[in-house]
């Protein structure tokens, strides 16, 4: 590695550094930045809408509010498994193409709220094409495990949101 590389991973670790909610998904442990996070809930009633993609599981209802949620396994490819006690939503505010927009994530479970370094984070392996790897802000390295920083925006994705506002 070159020292302009170094540089640059140097910053965007930097950059990425910060507290993380970590969460799972089969035996994969995964983080969002705590920022984009409003609340983690149980999972509710959720009412299907026809015509979206399998992974977006519907709407709830929210406090009066109308929250559309996706499925990560789904939306990951990962296979389907059946919601348990330990099964969660969490609320994450993204940028839509006007406001602010809240939008669910089922998840396996929630685990902790860790603080990441900068020094803990490296940037994204490299697998081929780079749309395999567009969700992911980098990988931790915490407490001897590695997670994988989810950029919630990419996640939840801009096609998702127009979808749903359409």
């Amino acid at each position: 590695m070159d020292a302009a590389s170094a540089a640059q991973n140097t910053g965007q670790g930097t950059e990425l550094a910060g507290k993380y909610l970590t969460f799972s998904l089969g035996n994969e442990g995964y983080g969002v930045g705590i920022l984009s996070v409003r609340e983690i809930i149980g999972v509710m009633e959720i009412t299907a809408v026809p015509h979206t993609p399998d992974y977006i599981k519907g709407v709830i209802n929210l406090r009066g509010k109308v929250i559309p949620v996706l499925d990560l396994r789904l939306k990951f490819n990962m296979e389907h498994k059946d919601y348990d006690e330990r099964t969660c939503v969490i609320v994450v505010e993204v940028q839509g193409q006007t406001s602010p927009v809240q939008v669910g994530m089922v998840v396996d479970s929630v685990s902790e709220v860790l603080n990441v370094s900068a020094g803990e984070i490296e940037p994204p392996p490299s697998l081929g094409s780079s749309s395999e790897t567009e969700n992911i802000l980098g990988m931790a390295k915490v407490k001897g495990e590695v997670k994988i920083l989810l950029d919630v925006n990419r996640v939840v994705g801009e096609g998702l949101l127009q979808h749903l506002q359409s």
